[in-house]
């Protein structure tokens, strides 16, 4: 193949590069001699191979390969991959010796060092000094995968020194590079002189336009120990227009995967506590496997912050560490919370600290530990830098001894929480496991064809105020299920739960017993059957499938009325749902605290519906009840089962095509009326363009049944229950991307507050080499007694440069 098939410059007679360059200042004036028909075409070779993927190629010279006869200047490289004590070999078409000794070699000339490749139309080398002129067409390759163009290129020291006029480089990344002249030392460092840089492909159609973005600099080195490119007074051109100058300005060498040095800064020019912030990470290698980022922050309405983050990646685990320190200034207000209560906003300002870290280890196949560590000096200082778990009400942190068996599972931890709803949660009344014990075991068929289960979750909870308990667990359950000849699907279970307490400081939160210290315990067996009987049809010549089936299940357990529960702590089994998804449950609570019982029966029919990759599955039941009063959460509002015949449930989930989507459940109830609980999600849309949209409805705001008010004596006429106060809230979402540019909006609303809760857009534009992002954003809802307001921010994001901006 002639060389100049394989080059980026125009063939024929060849131009000065130099004059190239200073004809003009944009980059594309440097590339206009590059037509469409002379970029680089796919090779088969691995050195082109690995250098169009930005990998580092394997260069290796063939065995017909000649050996360059050694210079008396020749010594060794340090970096082990170029030396100039290795040998040069070479082919040509032609080769001779001028009068002077010069070795001459013409057409398709390639030679190789190392893992080093260089072609050109013609190669002089002069022995004697030890240098290598390349003349016309030279494309040079280095290990990392860049590769060189030039019309004139002299090498000394094998290929390890280097001098260059007019240049185009071409680098890892669709990183490209031109310069009116260049000089290389050691094959370590570069200097390139008035450097034009973009990772932005150039238009084969009109190369004398200019790319979307690009630096223009007064000088550039390239460091491969460092790792790093260095612009010595340089401007950031968007679409050949000056926007940003550089005075100094290191980026990350584009073959690097991991290097020291700063990342880009990042600016959030309006954020509603802090105002305008400024930050700055610095990224630190340590080595192979662990790193550190810094990073420093300011801002106009509050003090500064350093914050970290360590990872280290060890051969049996890792360990993830993140945590910062800050001058937090911002003070808090009085305020009221959703009871009415008043609240001083808490004295959280001044030093504050956070640190949120975990890891894991291996022990063996079998066992590992593991933990968690989560801790803020205070809610507002999370609340105010935006710190990572800030919006869920408390802060987790444990440790824990993990075990994997065939068919079982332990763990052993412990847990410790911090509230971060400083208006609802106090840090006293929150309890500590120490420790928590669980065990899972599910055994193989025996010969009755039955499974055995056992699970146990046992712990000791501790509280600075309120009470204390410990508790013991076993419950065992054996399920065997057969199928008769006729297709029904059965499935008989029977099931003891037991569980015995010691509980002290009863007539504290939460529980408000009469005792004060109690052991108490129970135990109840459960049986229960439940068949199923699926009807198969095909419709649509073959292509789809509806099943029509009816399930009916029948449970028999002791009466568990309120009753019964009096002196036994509730640590797990505060919230009770009835739903579509706990229609065949034998225990809708959701923990084992408390247990549905008596005598009930659940029927319900399910429909699926199935053809070309669409479905359409729907699901509608019903609980029987003999004794709703004492077999069950009667007490409780709106939980769907106080009479004998419950509340209808049901469900639908259709994807008739690829364009439309459904899912919808709720719970009907027929005494008065109307729906108690209901949720639905829908979207529509083309690939370009979609629209989601979210109802969820229930009559009381079940967050606020755990919550115990801090002042038993305060007016009734101020006060609130924000517990029976119903939820009713609206959402929607507009997604879309029309050739470069996407956008999105999305909103909550209170339908029953009669206020919106969030709305927020982004808009953007995106192509090969460059990213940017325009955001706004409103949160309605107070946090801490705070409203925060409207907030504003962008990013843009350079390809082989990084993201600026937030």
């Amino acid at each position: 193949m002639p060389l100049s098939d394989d080059f980026p410059f125009r063939a024929g007679k060849p131009r000065s590069l130099l004059s190239q360059a200073l004809a003009g200042t944009a980059l594309g004036a440097l590339l206009q001699v590059i037509p469409a028909s002379a970029q680089p075409a796919p090779q088969t070779t691995p050195d082109s191979t690995a250098a169009m993927a930005g990998t580092a190629p394997r260069a290796k010279a063939p065995k017909n390969a000649r050996t360059l006869p050694s210079s008396p200047t020749t010594d060794s490289s340090a970096d082990g991959r170029v030396s100039s004590s290795d040998p040069v070999t070479y082919l040509a078409d032609h080769e001779s010796y001028d009068k002077t000794g010069l070795l001459i070699l013409e057409g398709n000339v390639r030679l190789w060092q190392g893992e080093q490749t260089l072609r050109a139309d013609t190669v002089t080398y002069d022995r004697a000094a030890g240098i290598i002129r390349a003349i016309h067409h030279v494309a040079l390759t280095q290990p990392d995968g860049t590769i060189a163009y030039a019309d004139h290129v002299e090498l000394a020291h094998g290929m390890k020194d280097a001098v260059s006029s007019s240049m185009y480089v071409r680098m890892p990344d669709e990183a490209k590079l031109s310069s009116s002249g260049m000089r290389r030392s050691n094959s370590r460092v570069t200097d390139f002189a008035n450097p034009v840089y973009t990772a932005c492909p150039v238009c084969a159609a009109h190369p004398e336009r200019s790319p979307v973005w690009d630096i223009k600099a007064h000088g550039m080195t390239q460091d491969k120990d460092n790792q790093n490119i260095e612009f010595d007074r340089a401007w950031l051109h968007v679409l050949g227009v000056p926007v940003f100058y550089f005075p100094y300005l290191p980026v990350t060498d584009p073959s690097s995967q991991r290097h020291s040095g700063l990342l880009n800064f990042n600016v959030k020019p309006h954020d509603h506590y802090l105002g305008t912030v400024f930050s700055l990470p610095y990224y630190w290698v340590i080595d192979g496997h662990q790193d550190a980022t810094f990073t420093p922050l300011v801002s106009t309405k509050s003090g500064p912050q350093l914050s970290t983050i360590y990872r280290n990646r060890l051969n049996n685990g890792y360990i993830r560490f993140e945590g910062g320190v800050a001058d937090d200034t911002l003070r808090g207000r009085p305020f009221y919370n959703a009871f009415g209560e008043l609240s001083n906003g808490g004295k959280e300002h001044g030093a504050q600290a956070y640190i949120a870290s975990r890891g894991e280890f291996n022990l063996s196949p079998h066992w590992r530990v593991g933990f968690n560590a989560n801790r803020a000096t205070s809610a507002n200082y999370m609340r105010d830098y935006s710190l990572p778990g800030y919006g869920n009400d408390t802060l987790n942190s444990n440790a824990y001894l993990e075990g994997f068996g065939v068919g079982s599972y332990l763990r052993l931890d412990t847990q410790v929480y911090q509230g971060l709803n400083q208006g609802l949660i106090n840090n006293r009344d929150l309890p500590y496991s120490l420790p928590r014990f669980t065990y899972e075991f599910q055994g193989e068929p025996d010969r009755l064809g039955g499974r055995l289960s056992i699970h146990t979750t046992d712990f000791v909870v501790l509280r600075e105020r309120g009470a204390n308990d410990q508790r013991g667990e076993l419950a065992l359950q054996w399920d065997r299920p057969w199928t008769n000849r006729w297709g029904q699907q059965w499935v008989l279970t029977a099931r003891v739960d037991s569980m015995l307490y010691h509980a002290t400081r009863m007539h504290e939160q939460p529980l408000y017993e009469n005792a004060g210290s109690h052991v108490r315990g129970q135990a109840q067996p459960t049986v229960a059957v439940k068949v199923s009987w699926p009807f198969l049809r095909s419709f649509a010549k073959g292509h789809g499938t509806q099943v029509l089936e009816p399930i009916v299940q029948l449970i028999a357990a002791p009466n568990t009325g309120n009753a019964l529960h009096r002196q036994l702590p509730n640590e797990d089994s505060f919230a009770y749902e009835f739903n579509d998804t706990t229609l065949f449950a034998l225990n809708r609570y959701m923990g084992t605290d408390r247990l549905d019982g008596g005598l009930r029966a659940n029927v319900g029919l399910h429909q699926n519906w199935s053809w070309n990759g669409r479905s359409i599955d729907m699901l509608i039941g019903e609980s029987f009840i003999e004794h709703p009063t004492r077999g069950g959460p009667a007490y409780l509002a709106y939980s769907g089962v106080q009479h004998t015949f419950s509340d209808p449930v049901g469900r639908i989930q259709m994807t008739p095509s690829r364009f439309f989507d459904l899912t919808a459940r709720g719970r009907f109830n027929p005494y008065s009326r109307s729906f108690d609980y209901g949720e639905g999600l829908v979207s529509a849309g083309l690939p370009f363009l979609r629209v989601s949209a979210g109802y969820v409805y229930e009559p009381i705001t079940s967050y606020y049944y755990y919550y115990t008010p801090h002042f038993r004596h305060l007016d009734p006429t101020i006060l609130n229950n924000p517990y029976l106060s119903k939820t009713s809230e609206i959402s929607g979402g507009v997604t879309g991307r029309w050739k470069h540019v996407h956008f999105a909006y999305y909103t909550r609303r209170s339908i029953s507050r009669k206020e919106f809760v969030a709305n927020g857009g982004v808009i953007g534009y995106s192509n090969d080499c460059l990213t940017t992002n325009f955001y706004v954003s409103r949160q309605n809802t107070r946090i801490g007694g705070r409203r925060p307001r409207l907030s504003v921010g962008f990013s843009i994001s350079l390809r082989s440069l990084g993201t600026f901006g937030k």
